[in-house]
């Protein structure tokens, strides 16, 4: 579907452009991140830029768009972030953050938007988008309202590109805080925030299953980084970010991007 409105950002429309999309049926998307430590080379906005960019790029496909992004996520966990230790990480608890997304959503919602995306990339605000996107729903009770809830863009990456990420040595999502998959995408992204000079391959003397309040300096790596940020590479980058903004893009147009026999209700 082509481009209707001027910019697909939210926030360089006018109030009448904003009511027109709106009266079109066309779509928000909302970029949910997280302003957090990722080693001692990328940016703290790594998690905002990733979805933003994401967004953005939908947005070019689908008569979407773009919000300004949530740049303030849960709180970092120590075995998924690195933990709250890092100068630089600032963080907001779960109630603070699903009842600001309850709102922001919300306020779309009053605006005429029925059709609504959440697209996270922070790994701690999982589960407490969908409690923000019920409350959301259940608050308005407008019929046609239809909140999609993204809480991780990258699930379902193909085998053939986790290969050509990682070949053999695939340590597991919940270790690739700063490490190949984040350091890759921004490499293709936005290079000149990426310090490869300075990119270590890291990882915490020990991961169990569990965590642990407070966390045992084992837990924590002392880069911040997860794993091997050393393996990444902008070939890399453009390759699993193809595979991700198409797929999502995919979803998103299956879901919303059509008149669906659905209930209003559960």
């Amino acid at each position: 579907m082509p481009k209707v409105s001027r910019s697909t950002r939210y926030s360089d429309l006018t109030w009448p452009e904003i009511r027109d999309a709106a009266d079109r049926g066309a779509l928000i998307g909302i970029p949910i991140g997280a302003t957090e430590q990722h080693g001692p080379h990328l940016p703290l906005f790594t998690d905002v830029i990733i979805p933003e960019t994401m967004a953005l790029e939908v947005a070019e496909k689908l008569d979407m768009l773009v919000g300004p992004s949530i740049v303030f996520g849960n709180r970092s966990r120590p075995l998924a972030g690195g933990g709250e230790g890092f100068p630089g990480t600032l963080s907001v608890s779960a109630i603070t953050f699903i009842k600001n997304l309850e709102d922001v959503i919300c306020a779309y919602v009053k605006s005429g938007f029925r059709k609504i995306v959440l697209m996270n990339w922070h790994y701690e605000n999982s589960n407490f988008i969908y409690e923000a996107a019920f409350l959301a729903y259940e608050r308005m009770k407008i019929k046609g309202l239809r909140i999609m809830v993204c809480e991780a863009t990258f699930a379902g990456i193909s085998e053939e590109v986790v290969t050509a990420l990682f070949g053999d040595e695939f340590p597991g999502w919940d270790v690739e805080h700063a490490a190949v998959l984040e350091t890759s995408i921004l490499l293709h992204l936005r290079p000149d925030l990426v310090l490869m000079d300075r990119a270590v391959d890291d990882e915490a003397k020990r991961h169990p299953s569990y965590d642990v309040v407070p966390p045992p300096k084992d837990f924590v790596p002392e880069s911040g980084a997860l794993w091997k940020a050393t393996r990444s590479s902008t070939e890399k980058g453009k390759i699993v970010w193809v595979d991700i903004v198409t797929r999502i893009t995919a979803s998103i147009d299956f879901e919303l991007g059509q008149e669906r026999q659905i209930a209003d209700g559960y």
